[in-house]
């Protein structure tokens, strides 16, 4: 018994054995439109998650610079000053534009500045060390005439960015800013 079992192990006995298997796998299609699909539906979910992603960050956006516009339409007819709104009052009114799209009360950061000229405006990211830097934000909104820069920064957060690097922060967020640069009309101050 001990040589018939042997005799079947030996190579020539594992090869009679797993020669028929294998040819029958070979020869069946059974699966082959479901591994086919495997390997094309994988990459595909992946690009229309990336691409959905990516139109709901530019939606997103164009939310955000809306906002701007408005929010700095109040400060530049003095509407804002005239009320002496705070900087909390000041968001209320932005968060307003932008309640359907963004979590406003945490994450929606507003920087108001005055400028003395056009060109000593900047416009860098206050971005250091990969974070949104929030501690030279401020609230100025200056009073009739004054040059004043409204940006509004949203961290967006990025769930499909994967090989399309979508995030601009070391924490997987990107950053999203809305900008408005304007001089104040000559409106009546209080």
């Amino acid at each position: 018994m001990f040589d018939r079992m042997k005799s079947m192990l030996t190579e020539r006995g594992m090869r009679s054995a797993v020669a028929p298997l294998l040819r029958r796998f070979l020869r069946s299609r059974d699966a082959v439109a479901g591994v086919e699909f495997a390997f094309v539906a994988t990459p595909f979910v992946a690009l229309a998650f990336g691409v959905i992603q990516t139109g709901l960050m530019f939606l997103s956006s164009q939310s955000l610079e809306q906002a701007a516009a408005v929010a700095g339409r109040l400060i530049m007819t003095g509407q804002a000053q005239t009320a002496g709104w705070s900087s909390a009052q000041f968001q209320a009114q932005v968060c307003n534009q932008v309640a359907t799209m963004f979590n406003c009360a945490s994450n929606v950061y507003i920087d108001v500045e005055t400028y003395s000229s056009f060109s000593a405006i900047n416009t860098g990211l206050p971005i250091s060390g990969g974070a949104l830097n929030t501690g030279a934000m401020g609230y100025n909104p200056g009073g009739p005439g004054s040059i004043v820069m409204v940006r509004l920064y949203y961290q967006y957060p990025v769930f499909f960015g994967g090989p399309l690097q979508l995030s601009t922060l070391s924490n997987g967020d990107s950053l999203l800013a809305a900008t408005a640069v304007f001089q104040n009309e000559p409106y009546a101050p209080i």
